[in-house]
């Protein structure tokens, strides 16, 4: 390490946070790959008194350096707080197992008793699991009480292996007679799906303790959420639940509206984005007015939930003294209803509390009922116990005749979808609908001359992301046909795409006032399948490193998919 390099580290762990027991190397941009880089590091825990806090958040450290900080810690017994989200980037993912098991032994050898452990945004992957499986199962996690996971990659394997962890924890703790009384759990955006979900959620059964469970976007389908709420239901201590982007349907929302009657310390619903549909809003709708006393928000927004049944959930909640938030955005209310929803609440003097309806998609005649048939029909071949569910990867949904294999009659089927509409109002069910073309009328109703019109189709079509097979599938081909398209075309400006790209993203400033968009990991996904592609010009990838290196609040909140679209770039 330079001598300069040396100075420079020295000035910044001079600014080191130090208060009522923390150390904070937060957002410090540390790169700790030997012994020697973290040698000032070790002195500040060496020579901290009482330290019950340790953060290590937004900086990077190799395999060597945790071993010697692992060493440091072995004589901190008073440590409660784990704050260690986001400290691998850049590293590979072999280098993050052994890291962890490094740092987990300090922790054990102090004997430390922690009541929080945060690894979030370091994905890690199902190995990654691994590393701390063993703090998990041992005395210093007997005392836990907050572990939050949120963007780590485990996938259906990691989260088997976190769920066994915590059963035999809470096994040994109970032993001791101190059984692990957990109290919130985080684990967003990890590709748990059905069989992660249950498997943590005959974890949650054994613990009991629970107040605050966070797994939104995990392709978790109904049986997932059936097997969870059956947990919720022996939890009665819950606060907060929030699974949004997951796959209720009607069955998922029956079994979660059941719970819900045997709950009495819910405040915080985020149903969002769970294709809960009418029928399964009027159940929750139910659940609302006979319970929660104690509801304070309520999330219901992109459900594919009609008016009449939106109406029932604004009835629902004419008791609810402590809401504050009533989410019924990107339903289909349609305009009259959208006036009806709010005379409703305002009769309650409760208007206040309704969020914006500002993308409600207008009053939907299709028939319910068939689209519930429809997914009923593909979510029956479930995979037998142990087996990891295999989709097929075409992004149409076929209707079979379950007895004769063949085409179902015409009339089962959803009406298809129109391009112009997906392209509209995105959602990842328009996009199936539109059937095996739909990558092929994406890219015929883009003028791909335009680099503006190429991103603004790119983005509409990223936005629907989701880590469930079907949806990722039909995501991937789409942009692939439509960029395949742009880039081989002579006419195409591809430095231009890609800064107007940036500009949208919000990763690269411009005179035009153009509002960013919210959410990047559909994009930063999308991303990092096209630049694997051969149609991608290799060009592009510094420029567009540059810019995904670069702190961005924006980025930080997708750092699992950041991660693996830096990973990709620096390999190509």
């Amino acid at each position: 390490m330079a001598s300069e390099d040396i100075a420079k580290l020295a000035e910044t762990l001079a600014k080191t946070q130090v208060a009522g027991g923390q150390l904070s190397f937060k957002g410090k941009s540390l790169k700790l790959n030997t012994a020697e880089d973290a040698k000032d590091v070790i002195k500040e825990i060496e020579d901290f008194d009482g330290l019950e806090a340790l953060r290590l958040e937004g900086n990077t450290v190799g395999v060597e350096a945790a071993r010697v900080i692992a060493k440091a810690l072995e004589k901190k017994s008073e440590l409660k707080r784990c704050h260690w989200s986001d400290m691998f980037t850049g590293r590979l993912r072999s280098e993050i197992p052994p890291a962890l098991i490094s740092l987990g032994e300090g922790l054990i050898t102090a004997g430390a008793q922690l009541v929080e452990l945060d690894l979030s945004d370091n994905a890690f992957g199902p190995d990654g699991v691994r590393g701390f499986e063993a703090l998990l199962k041992s005395s210093t996690c007997f005392t836990l009480h907050e572990l939050k996971l949120n963007n780590c990659g485990m996938g259906v394997g990691g989260g088997k292996i976190l769920a066994a962890a915590l059963t035999e924890c809470h096994r040994k703790s109970s032993a001791q007679g101190k059984p692990l009384a957990l109290k919130v759990f985080m684990a967003g955006r990890n590709r748990l799906e059905n069989d992660g979900a249950t498997a943590l959620a005959e974890a949650f059964g054994i613990i009991g303790t629970l107040e605050e469970v966070h797994m939104p976007q995990n392709g978790i389908n109904h049986p997932g959420v059936t097997a969870l709420a059956q947990a919720f239901a022996i939890n009665p201590l819950l606060r907060v639940i929030n699974l949004n982007d997951n796959t209720f349907t009607e069955k998922g929302a029956v079994a979660m509206a059941k719970t819900l009657k045997a709950l009495r310390q819910v405040e915080v619903i985020n149903f969002g984005d769970c294709l809960v549909r009418s029928k399964g809003a009027v159940a929750i709708a139910d659940a609302v007015h006979g319970g929660l006393p104690k509801l304070k928000e309520l999330n219901l927004s992109f459900g594919e939930i009609k008016r009449d049944a939106a109406l029932s959930v604004a009835e629902a909640v004419a008791d609810k003294v402590e809401l504050e938030k009533l989410d019924l955005n990107g339903n289909n209310l349609g305009e009259e209803g959208c006036e009806q929803l709010q005379e409703v609440l305002d009769g309650f003097n409760m208007a206040k509390v309704l969020a914006s309806l500002s993308d409600d998609e207008g009053e939907d005649d299709e028939d319910e009922d068939e689209d519930e048939e429809e997914e009923e029909e593909e979510e029956e071949e479930e995979p037998q116990p142990g087996e990891r569910r295999e989709r097929p990867t075409a992004p149409p949904r076929k209707m079979l005749d379950p007895d004769g294999g063949e085409p179902a009659p015409v009339l089962s089927s959803p009406p298809p979808a129109d391009v112009s509409t997906f392209l509209a109002f995105p959602s990842p069910e328009k996009l199936l609908r539109l059937g095996p073309k739909s990558s092929v009328l994406i890219a015929q109703q883009t003028d791909t001359s335009d680099p503006e019109k190429v991103v603004s189709a790119f983005l509409k079509v990223s936005s629907v992301f989701k880590d469930e097979a079907t949806v990722r599938s039909a995501v991937q081909d789409a942009v692939d046909t439509l960029m395949k398209k742009a880039f081989s075309s002579s006419s195409f400006n591809s430095n231009a795409f890609l800064t107007r790209l940036l500009i949208h993203m919000g990763l690269l400033k411009s005179e035009d006032k153009i509002k960013a968009i919210a959410n990047l990991y559909g994009p930063l996904m999308a991303l990092n399948h096209m630049v694997q592609q051969e149609y991608f010009p290799k060009a592009l990838a510094p420029l567009l490193l540059a810019f995904v290196t670069k702190p961005n609040g924006a980025l930080e909140s997708c750092s699992f998919a950041r991660h693996n679209l830096l990973q990709t770039l620096y390999k190509v």
